[in-house]
């Protein structure tokens, strides 16, 4: 047994100590009296070619391997980089097929996002060890155009005359989930359904979130459609989503009964979690067809941990701007096996934002003035989750 949970560690190049807490019982027998290895860190990214196909190499101090979700089919690529941590949140301009690019990270993984100029797909990656006079790694992807391209992108060194010019921001990604929806009513008040005070605040904050121009925001719906709760959850996914948040009204037996609070996934249901996404073999299916089994669930499980972390950061951050509008439910910060949560690589809260069985409640959440002020703190706290993190990359 010993024999074989060595094998899958020197698979997945898991060198981060986080690795050995993630894994518990499995990994324990092997970190013991062993040290872990740091995580590689980033020195670096470069980018070459023109819009026919386009390179970007991420220079690293020690090896890794790469992961893809999303293949450059939607406009975007998604790489996931397991132990890699880069000291800060990089990101730049593209040049060629590459309008825009970012790395983020946390408990020793990276992410790397790549915004497509036009049409194009992955045509090779790989990893370059240290040779010909170059000291470190290097994690090369090329893209190649399928079709015209849209634009292209260069980037122009800096004269002594003009300063460099900024990167083009890549946004982030935001899914807005307006809970129940169509035939599914949701709890029902005394003025109104949870599915239409759902959406009229998903509405709100849409315009609230693209006002400012920083992020995509995709619908799960935006009129009153019923759209099952496993989609809801494969939008986010394939929207490459940075957050999702799905928006609810409460509903309680006892009518003075008042507050909002934010759900996070629980810990009870990480199984399930795994059990839900492997109908689809959603996770990481590029990079793991045919692999081993056992390396899909450490992979799983530190991604979802990971996850779960910054799910619970921007709760905590969520219930913060929203008590200034609404009172907070006692114990406001819940945790649940909600299927809208059960994204393992995508943060994702529910926000049950009142009760509609509150009269109190019910009255301002019907309120457009009230909603409008309860979602651009919603913003806010967005805008907190996000800032920060990113630091534009010296090149």
């Amino acid at each position: 047994m010993l024999a074989r949970v060595r094998e899958i560690l020197r698979k997945t190049r898991f060198i981060a100590a986080g690795a050995a807490a993630t894994a518990v019982g499995v990994l324990a027998a092997v970190t013991v009296g062993e040290a872990a290895a740091p995580a590689a860190g980033v020195l670096g990214v470069r980018l070459g070619g023109d819009s026919a196909e386009t390179r970007l190499v991420i220079d690293l101090d020690r090896g890794a391997t790469g992961k893809v979700s999303l293949d450059g089919s939607g406009g975007r690529v998604v790489l996931a980089l397991p132990g890699v941590a880069p000291n800060a949140n990089l990101q730049g301009a593209g040049r060629g097929l590459i309008k825009a690019w970012m790395i983020d990270g946390s408990n020793g993984a990276a992410r790397l996002q790549i915004d497509l100029a036009g049409k194009g797909e992955i045509k090779r990656r790989f990893l370059l060890p240290p040779a010909d006079g170059v000291g470190h790694y290097r994690y090369v992807i090329d893209i190649a155009a399928v079709g015209p391209p849209q634009a292209v992108f260069t980037s122009r060194p800096a004269s002594r005359s003009a300063a460099r010019p900024a990167p083009l921001p890549l946004k982030k990604v935001i899914v807005i989930d307006a809970g129940h929806g169509g035939k599914d009513p949701g709890a029902r008040g005394a003025r109104a359904n949870e599915k239409d005070i759902n959406l009229a605040a998903a509405l709100a904050l849409q315009a609230r979130l693209e006002k400012g121009g920083k992020y995509k925001v995709v619908m799960t719906r935006s009129t009153d459609v019923y759209v099952p709760l496993e989609s809801r959850v494969q939008i986010a996914r394939r929207a490459g989503a940075d957050l999702f948040i799905s928006l609810h009204a409460d509903a309680g037996a006892d009518t003075e009964t008042r507050g909002t609070s934010v759900y996070t996934l629980s810990e009870q249901a990480s199984g399930r979690a795994a059990q839900f996404v492997s109908k689809d073999d959603w996770f990481m299916n590029a990079s793991l067809h045919g692999g081993d089994k056992g390396v899909r669930d450490i992979l799983f499980d530190l991604t979802q941990r990971a996850t779960k972390n910054r799910s619970a950061n921007f709760a905590e951050g969520l219930l913060e701007r929203v008590d200034d509008h609404m009172p907070l439910l006692r114990r406001s910060h819940r945790d649940a096996g909600f299927v809208v949560l059960l994204a393992p690589d995508v943060p994702a809260v529910l926000l049950e934002m009142g009760f509609v069985t509150n009269k109190h409640d019910e009255a301002l959440l019907v309120d457009p003035r009230h909603r409008a002020r309860f979602m651009d703190s919603v913003g806010d706290a967005i805008d907190d989750y996000f800032a920060g993190q990113t630091q534009v990359a010296s090149r």
